[in-house]
Parts: structure tokens; sequence; C-alpha cells
């Protein structure tokens, strides 16, 4: 239940627990209390040391992400005081509630996102604990596709509500103290949020599960995967959001080589055959519209200029491009060390992973992203189907929130999903090539090799270990 119950989570991306006023007012969401309640769990075990002791055995990503959190610790500490008032950050405004520009000192975003930090990495590890200990792959696809659900069924309704009439209806959910943007309009169109604060971050979650969804419908030819797909396809497309644009974009991209290499290989699927029906469809629909009725389409051009073409140019743009140019400065007056976890603010993840953990920081978490966007690689093999679609599917998620992330991020912290996608990789790969080992391991005195049942170890299949 907290595996599942921790993916699914994300859905609200708006709801606090809570309010934590000796922390600046900040109102952790739901998805930390399940986070905490997992790395209680495992730390409460009476092998929880046999367990960590499995998981930085075996899985030497884990050093990295250590050693990430250590720095973390330490730079958000020690950096804004080393460099104080040496460069310039962006910070929220505890009088205005907008985001200022301030020499570089201490803030209380150092313990809070710092904090978040260090719980994602820990539930990575309590993750890997339990992914080692047995196969839990059914209970990571039962929460992603638990979570793509909620994600996909609150932005219906709020879609819903605000085109109807009837307003905004998850008002109640999103009980964070953030800013709420939730009814603004966008040359005329509603701005889809969910329950989240604002168009962008419910658009980067959109992308997320588009990838998830699709990746899985690819190759499992699942029918829930493959409506929940297309619903969020449509979700993203109406979010009037830049962050969806420029990521469906990037996201395209794969999927399109992917095609071509299957017209080369004259090996085209019937998944994609449809794909590009529904493109052509579409295409010619949209073309008979506009011969139709030459005005028409004039709503929607004048959303794509504003939210893509004119969008540098906009106030919001002109902002945005200056956070991203003092982050970067930032970076050099530091001498590349970073400001500090949770020091500033960016308007995209690497620009702000690089200002506030600098070089060594950026290095570590470049290293993790190799780790995720590599995947099972050649141990795929040793993995059966449907482990293999989840975590492939889950490690394309991973990515596509990065994508997002890279558009409209303002932290250097990658997310929940980054780390609960570097433990589901870490630990099948692990497991898959413990398999690889014993099956090609000759049986002392017989010139055969055991099968994988044979000699397949406690901790593989879930019993005790010792």
């Amino acid at each position: 239940m907290l595996i599942i119950g921790l993916i699914a989570s994300q859905a609200f991306g708006a709801t606090a627990v809570g309010t934590l006023s000796f922390l600046g007012g900040s109102s952790p969401l739901i998805y930390t209390l399940f986070a905490g309640l997992l790395v209680t769990a495992v730390a409460a075990r009476r092998r929880v040391w046999f367990d960590l002791g499995l998981v930085f055995g075996t899985i030497r990503p884990v050093w990295i992400l250590t050693s990430l959190m250590l720095y973390a610790i330490i730079g958000s500490w020690l950096f804004p005081r080393f460099f104080a008032g040496q460069t310039a950050v962006f910070v929220q405004s505890k009088t205005r509630g907008t985001v200022v520009e301030d020499s570089l000192a201490p803030v209380s975003g150092n313990i809070s996102q710092t904090g978040y930090f260090i719980l994602g990495g820990l539930a990575a590890i309590a993750l890997c604990a339990l992914l080692l200990h047995s196969n839990r792959i059914v209970q990571i696809r039962r929460g992603f596709f638990l979570w793509c659900g909620l994600h996909t069924g609150m932005g219906l309704i709020d879609f819903i509500g605000k085109n109807m009439g009837a307003g905004d209806l998850l008002a109640p959910v999103r009980t964070a103290n953030y800013a709420i943007i939730s009814n603004a309009l966008e040359v005329g169109f509603v701005r889809i949020t969910g329950p989240f604060s604002e168009a962008s971050s419910f658009a980067s979650v959109s992308l997320a599960c588009l990838a998830f969804c699709y990746s899985y419908w690819r190759k499992t030819k699942s029918e829930l995967a493959k409506w929940l797909s297309g619903i969020l396809l449509f979700l993203s497309i109406l979010s009037t959001s830049s962050t969806a644009y420029v990521g469906l974009t990037l996201l395209c991209i794969p999927v399109a080589l992917s095609m071509l290499s299957s017209v080369m290989r004259g090996k085209v699927a019937r998944e994609e055959i449809l794909i590009i029906a529904l493109m052509v469809v579409g295409g010619t629909a949209i073309l008979g519209i506009g011969l139709y009725k030459a005005d028409a389409l004039d709503p929607f051009v004048s959303l794509i200029n504003s939210t893509i073409i004119n969008k540098a140019d906009s106030a919001s743009g002109h902002e945005r491009t200056y956070w991203n140019v003092k982050s970067l400065q930032s970076f050099l007056d530091t001498s590349g060390l970073g400001v500090g976890f949770g020091s500033s603010r960016a308007s995209s993840w690497p620009i702000a992973v690089l200002s506030q953990l600098g070089f060594f920081g950026s290095l570590m978490i470049a290293v993790l992203l190799c780790v995720v966007a590599r995947g099972l690689g050649a141990l795929r093999e040793w993995a059966d189907p449907e482990t293999d679609a989840v975590v492939a599917s889950v490690r394309n998620a991973a990515l596509a929130s990065i994508i997002a992330m890279s558009v409209s991020g303002g932290s250097a912290d990658p997310g929940l999903l980054f780390f609960i996608a570097l433990a589901v990789v870490c630990a099948t790969r692990a497991r898959a090539r413990r398999v690889m080992v014993e099956r090609n391991a000759p049986a002392s005195g017989h010139g055969t090799v055991k099968s994988c049942t044979q000699v397949q170890p406690n901790w593989l299949r879930g019993g005790k270990g010792s």
C-alpha cells in the first residue's frame, strides 16, 4: 500500500498535509507523508542493516546518490554563508508573495527544499531495498496506472467544470499555500490546471503520464494505456501551456524516429499505422475547416502565437530569461561551487541545478540521469516482458518529466518521479544481473547449468536472508 500510495500521491500537486511555520510557511504535499512512512517502514524492519548492505553492495549508483545528498546538505548550509552578498539570487518575498532579486543569504528554502530532496533520495534507497527483497513490479505498475488515472480524471473534471460554467470544481483540493493561478485565461481559452497550482505544473505531469501510458501501450498493447494516452494527449494540448507544447514537440522526436525505423525495416506495427492514420485524419480535418471558414482557426493561431512564437517577447518570457542569466552568473560568481540548495530559483531545471549545486553536484546529477536513461540496457533479455515494459515506461515517464522541468522548472530538485525511476531501474538491473550470472554459472560437480529456479537465492524469491 505504501508503494502504490507513494506513486499515486503525485497526482495531488497542490494538496498539503499541513503548514510548517518554522520553515517559512512551507506546506509539504501528500507525497511527503507516504515517502516518510515508506522510509520509516523500511528502517523499522529487523533486517534493515542486511537490506542496506544488500542495496549498497549491489547497486553502485546508490553511492553517488548518497554523496549527492551529503553534498546538498553541506552546500545548503555552507555556501549561502560563505558567499553571502557576493552574488544575486531570486527568492520568494515574504511580504509581496512574489519572486524578488536579492543578495545571497541563508533563507528558509535552504532547509525546506533540501529536506524534500533528501526525502526523495531516502525514499529511493528504501524502495531499492524493497524491490531487491522481492519482485514488486506489479505494485509499481498498479501505482503508476492509479497515478495516471487520478491525474486524467481530475484534469477532465477541471476542463469540463470550467468550460461548462461550473467554475473551479477542484479548488477545495488545492490546500497548499502556493500562489494558485487556476482561473487564468490564454487568448480566450480556459487554462487547465487540474489539482495543481498552475497550468505549467499540470502540463509537466501530463507529459510524464503520457510517456508512461504510451510506452506501456506500445510494449503490451494494453487497452487501458491506449485510452489514457489519448485523453492525456487531449488534455496536454488544451492545457494552453508552453511547457506542454514544447515538451510534446521534443517527445515526438523519438516517436517519429521509431516509426521511421519501422518503415525502413519494412515492419510497421498496427499501432504505428493507427497513429499515422489519426495524424492524417486530423491534418485533413484542420485543412478542411480552414478552407470552409478562413477565420475559424484564428483563436488557435492566436494561442500558438501567444504560448510559443511570441512567448520569448512577453513580459513573462523576459523575466524568466533574466532569472536564467543571473543564475548562470551566480554559478560563475561562486567559482563553480553553487549558491547552495534552495538558495535561489531559475526558470529551467538544468540551470537551477548548475547554479545551486555547482559543478560537482551537477556532475553527480548527470551520472544518475544517465543511469535512468540507460534503463535495463543489455540486461533486458534477463527480465520477463512485463518487467521490461514497466521499467521502460517508468524510465520514459521520468525522462519526460525532466524535459518538462527543463522548459519551466525552477528548483534543482528532480522530483519524486525521478527518484522512483532511479530505484526501479537500479533494483531491476541488479535482479536481472543476478539471474544472468546464475543461469550462466555451471553447477559444481556437474557439467550442466542449473536453471534459475534451482539456484535462485532467498533474497530473489522473497524469503528470509541469512
